[in-house]
């Protein structure tokens, strides 16, 4: 097999199965690990795959307008294993008494499900969110609310009036794509305000990046990675993207 032809065959694999692994190129091609590496490297440089710590996802395609118009519980249905092993990671970091704001995102939602029994006031703009929150008698809900979008969000300027007035502990937040140069970004600007506000209130800021989100920009930069404080992102996350967050001062989470 020519290498253009496992180069082909590699992109089928990953359009099919949403990543392969190192190890999965040496034993259906039958070539070295060195040489696994190097057909992952020459794709990625076509932007045509983004290499991960092991192996490789495809290249980030920006969502439509169907997915944004989803509310969190409804992003669930199929649960991700590393969204969920973040969601367990993220809720370990909220303590006693904590005032902590929770992101609108499907990730936010799995937190809501997954929070122990620590008494804390949690503020959301997402009705799903609240409504599985209301079934924990000990979390305080603050629900940021004004307009309401079809996603059962609100962004708009009396969801921004209460996130002014208060002050969070912790936050935590994603967006759709994460990088150093871009930093946190996004497909529409209907959250950058709101998020941003969260952001500055907020004393200690957590993101939530599964490995499909970093590496990546999106259309409208949200604010500069440097805002996060600690990033939880799972074991695929590549060595060399950690690294250069580190550089950025952001304490690194690894979600098994």
């Amino acid at each position: 097999m020519f290498i253009e032809e496992r180069h082909q065959e590699i992109l089928r694999i990953l359009s099919e199965k949403g990543r392969i692994s190192n190890s999965e190129i040496q034993e259906i091609f039958q070539v070295s690990y060195d040489s696994a590496k190097r057909d992952l490297r020459l794709l990625e440089e076509q932007g045509l795959l983004k290499r991960t710590h092991g192996g490789a996802i495809p290249a980030r395609q920006i969502g439509g307008n169907a997915i944004r118009n989803l509310s969190p519980d409804e992003r669930v249905v199929n649960v991700k294993e590393n969204y969920l092993a973040i969601a367990k990671e993220a809720v370990k970091a909220i303590e006693e008494n904590d005032v902590v704001y929770i992101t609108n995102a499907s990730i936010g939602f799995l937190m809501a499900q997954n929070i122990g029994e620590v008494a804390c006031t949690v503020v959301t703009n997402s009705i799903s969110i609240a409504e599985e929150l209301r079934k924990k008698e000990n979390v305080t809900v603050i629900l940021a609310g004004g307009e309401m979008q079809a996603n059962g969000c609100f962004y708009d300027s009396f969801a921004l009036s209460l996130i002014n007035r208060l002050r969070f502990d912790k936050c935590f937040v994603t967006s759709a794509c994460l990088s150093v140069k871009f930093g946190l970004s996004i497909q529409k600007s209907r959250s950058v305000e709101l998020t941003n506000a969260v952001i500055n209130n907020s004393k200690t800021v957590y993101g939530l990046y599964p490995v499909e989100k970093i590496g990546f920009d999106s259309v409208i930069s949200i604010c500069s990675a440097n805002k996060l404080d600690f990033l939880i992102t799972d074991s695929e996350s590549s060595e060399d993207d950690l690294t250069a967050f580190e550089e950025l001062g952001i304490k690194i989470k690894i979600a098994e």
